[in-house]
Order: structure tokens, then C-alpha cells, then sequence
């Protein structure tokens, strides 16, 4: 009788602890898509958020991160795309928050000939 308490409680702590890896892994890998479409020769910012929220849907959307939002700002070197959201909970009232970034080098031309002989 006293166990079963404990063992429901480690239960709903393992699968919340899944639950959690999963949006996390869910947004760094949108935040990561999204920035390489942004950090693109010729992306934009739009660019960058389209693909991530993309991700987020094709991964299972609200089923996998709640609430979701995406903040995306390029420079003229780099492009830094931010996810955030809310895992899923099983215990209830308790909702925990996913912030996940990713930054890539935007893509130009260079002129390598120039050293050329």
C-alpha cells in the first residue's frame, strides 16, 4: 500500500522528464531549421520563422509544444532564430517552460579569385 503512492509518483516524474526532453529537442531542432532558412544567401527573417513553425507542425504542433512563439533577428553576419513554448504536463497545474536558440553564419558570396594568379 505504500509503494504504490511512491511508484505513481515516479511514474508521472519519468514520463513528465520525457515529455520535456521531447519539446526541447522538438525546438531546438525548429529553432535550428528555422535559422538556417533565415541565415540562407537570400532569406529573411519571415524566411526563418516560416520554417520553424513549419517544423513545430510537421512534428506534432500543439501535441508536442504549446504555445508556441518565434523570434527571429538576422545581421549581416549572422541569423539567430529563438523557440519557445510549453511542454505537455501530466501533473497538473504545473507547466514548464522551453526556450531553445539557434544562430548560423549568414551565407554570402565571396570573391575567391581575387587571390588567384
Amino acid at each position: 500500500m505504500i509503494l504504490l503512492p511512491a511508484l505513481f509518483a515516479i511514474m508521472f516524474l519519468g514520463m513528465q522528464a520525457a515529455l520535456f526532453y521531447h519539446a526541447r529537442t522538438t525546438a531546438i531542432a525548429a529553432a535550428e531549421e528555422g535559422a538556417r532558412a533565415a541565415g540562407a544567401e537570400h532569406g529573411r527573417t519571415s524566411d526563418g520563422t516560416a520554417a520553424a513553425n513549419a517544423f513545430i507542425s510537421e512534428a506534432g504542433g500543439d501535441g508536442v509544444l504549446e504555445n508556441t512563439s518565434t523570434a527571429v533577428s538576422r545581421t549581416a553576419t549572422t541569423a539567430t532564430v529563438t523557440v519557445s513554448g510549453f511542454s505537455l504536463s501530466v501533473i497538473p497545474g504545473w507547466h514548464v517552460r522551453v526556450t531553445q536558440s539557434a544562430t548560423v553564419t549568414v551565407e554570402r558570396l565571396t570573391d575567391v579569385a581575387a587571390g588567384a594568379p
